[in-house]
C-alpha cells in the first residue's frame, strides 16, 4: 500500500482563512466519515491509498467531504489538480483546463484531475465539451454535486464515471471533529484558550445537522462569543451561536422529494406518528406549507378516496385554515388533517378506477356516444334517433333501469371501480353487487 503523504500546506495567513478551511483534512487518516466508501478494498478507498485512478462523481449533501476527497484523490494519483466551479465557469474555462492538461502530459506525462464543483449547474451541452477528453484520458474527471446525477448529468458522462454517494456525518463524528479543532494549536482554536463544557460540543454537533463545514463555522462563532465572555464555551453560548438555524431541506433536490415520499407513505401505511414527524420535519426545514396542503389533498383522494370521503373535506378545510391563519397557527390544522388521513381507512379504488378509465379514453379513439344517451333538443335530432329508447331512471322502480347500457356500443361494458372492503366503501360495494352484473370482458380491468 502506498504511504500517505500530506497535501501541500496552504500558506495563506491563518487569520484570513475560516476554521473549516484550515481544518480541511490533509491525509486520509484525518478524514472524518464516509466509512462505507473508504473501507479497505472499496474502490474509492483503493483510489485514495493506491492511486488506482478512475473518473468519479461524488454525490452528497453539503459539508460531507466532496472537495477534500477530490483533492486527496488527485494527490494519491500524483496528478495536477484543476478545480472549477460550475457556478461561474464556462466552456472557455474547460478548454483552458484541457490545454493545460495536454501541456502537462507532453511535458512529463503528469496526469490531470479536473474537479468540477456543483457539476449539476452545467447544462448538458456544457458537459459535452469535456466528455471527449475524459474518454481519451486527457482528463481524469471528478464531479461534486448535491443533486441526483441521474437527472442532472449526461448519460454518456455517467457511463464513464463511477458515482459515490456520501452520507451526512453522524453526531459522534461531528463531535470528534469539533474536539479536534478546539484542541489543535496549529490550524484550529487551541491557542484561543477556550474550553468547552460537557454537552456544549454535542449541542453544536446536533445543530450542524450532518454538515462538517457548518459544524466548524458554528464552533468558530461560538468560540468568539466565549472568548469575549469568560473563555468557557457553554450551552447558552451555543444556543446563541446557533439561533435561527434550520435543518437541511433542499426545495428542489432529492432531500425534498425523499421527505415528501416519507410523509406520503407514512400516511398510506397508517402510521400517524411518523406522518406527523415528517410533516414537522418539512415545516421546520422551510417547506412551503401550501405545498404540504396540496399533497394532503392528493393523499385524501389517492389513498383514502371513498373509504372515508371526510378525508378530502378535512384536507381542503385544513388548507383553507392555513390560508386564513398563516404560520405558525395554521400549521396545526395541517397536522390535524395529517393525523386524520393516517388513521382513516385506506382505499385506492377510486385512484385505480380513474387510471383504468383514462387508459381506455386515451387508447380507444373517438368512440361515438350511443344513440339512446344523446341529447335531442331539436326535431331533426329526434328524427335521427337521438335519445330514442332511453329509460328515465326516476320513472323506473327504485329509480333503476337495469340492463340499460352506457358505454359506447363498440366498446362494451367495463368494470373500473371495485370498492375496497374498508370504511364507507363496504356499503358501496354492497350496492354495486346488487346493481351491476359482471361484464363478459373482465381481463386487465379486473
Amino acid at each position: 500500500m502506498r504511504q500517505q503523504s500530506e497535501l501541500p500546506i496552504d500558506t495563506t495567513p491563518a487569520g484570513y482563512r475560516p476554521l473549516a478551511d484550515r481544518m480541511r483534512p490533509r491525509t486520509l487518516a484525518e478524514f472524518v466519515g464516509q466509512s462505507h466508501l473508504l473501507a479497505a478494498g472499496r474502490p474509492l478507498g483503493r483510489l485514495l491509498t493506491d492511486g488506482v485512478a478512475h473518473s468519479l462523481v461524488l454525490w452528497g449533501p453539503p459539508g460531507t467531504g466532496k472537495t477534500t476527497l477530490a483533492r486527496l484523490a488527485a494527490h494519491a494519483c500524483k496528478a495536477r489538480f484543476i478545480t472549477l466551479s460550475a457556478v461561474v465557469a464556462g466552456v472557455k474555462d474547460i478548454r483552458e483546463a484541457v490545454e493545460a492538461a495536454r501541456a502537462a502530459r507532453r511535458a512529463g506525462g503528469t496526469p490531470t484531475v479536473l474537479f468540477l464543483d456543483e457539476v449539476h449547474r452545467f447544462s448538458k451541452s456544457q458537459q459535452d465539451t469535456f466528455l471527449p477528453y475524459v474518454e481519451d484520458g486527457t482528463l481524469l474527471f471528478i464531479g461534486a454535486t448535491t443533486e441526483n446525477p441521474s437527472f442532472e448529468l449526461n448519460a454518456a458522462l455517467l457511463s464513464r464515471a463511477r458515482v459515490y454517494v456520501l452520507k451526512p456525518l453522524g453526531a459522534r463524528e461531528l463531535q470528534d471533529l469539533l474536539e479536534r479543532a478546539l484542541a489543535d494549536g496549529e490550524r484550529g482554536l487551541g491557542a484561543s484558550g477556550v474550553r468547552a463544557d460537557p454537552g456544549a460540543l454535542a449541542l453544536l454537533a446536533d445543530a450542524a445537522d450532518g454538515d462538517a463545514r457548518r459544524a466548524l463555522n458554528l464552533l468558530e462563532v461560538a468560540c468568539d462569543l466565549a472568548a469575549a465572555a469568560a473563555g468557557t464555551l457553554d450551552t447558552e453560548i451555543v444556543r446563541e451561536a446557533t439561533a435561527g438555524g434550520h435543518r437541511r431541506f433542499d426545495k428542489r433536490g432529492d432531500l425534498f422529494y425523499d421527505q415528501i415520499s416519507a410523509l406520503h407513505k407514512s400516511v398510506r401505511d397508517s402510521d400517524p406518528d411518523a406522518a406527523l414527524y415528517w410533516l414537522c420535519r418539512m415545516l421546520d426545514g422551510g417547506c412551503d406549507p401550501g405545498f404540504i396542503a396540496r399533497r394532503l389533498v392528493r393523499m385524501a383522494s389517492e389513498d383514502i378516496g371513498n373509504a372515508d370521503p371526510r378525508a378530502l373535506t378535512l384536507s381542503l378545510a385544513a388548507w383553507d385554515t392555513y390560508d386564513r391563519l398563516g404560520s405558525p397557527e395554521g400549521e396545526l390544522a395541517l397536522g390535524q388533517a395529517c393525523l386524520f388521513l393516517a388513521l382513516a381507512p385506506k382505499s385506492n379504488a377510486a385512484y385505480r378506477a380513474f387510471d383504468l378509465a383514462m387508459d381506455d379514453a386515451r387508447s380507444g379513439g373517438t368512440l361515438e356516444v350511443p344513440l339512446h344517451l344523446r341529447n335531442a333538443p331539436t326535431r331533426l335530432m329526434k328524427e335521427l334517433g337521438h335519445g330514442q329508447g332511453y329509460r328515465y331512471a326516476h320513472d323506473e322502480p327504485d329509480a333503476l333501469a337495469p340492463g340499460q347500457t352506457h358505454f359506447p356500443d363498440t366498446m362494451g361494458p367495463r368494470i373500473y371501480y371495485r370498492p375496497a372492503p374498508r370504511g364507507l366503501e363496504i356499503k358501496m360495494r354492497e350496492i354495486l353487487d346488487r346493481l351491476r352484473p359482471e361484464p363478459e370482458r373482465d381481463d386487465d380491468h379486473a
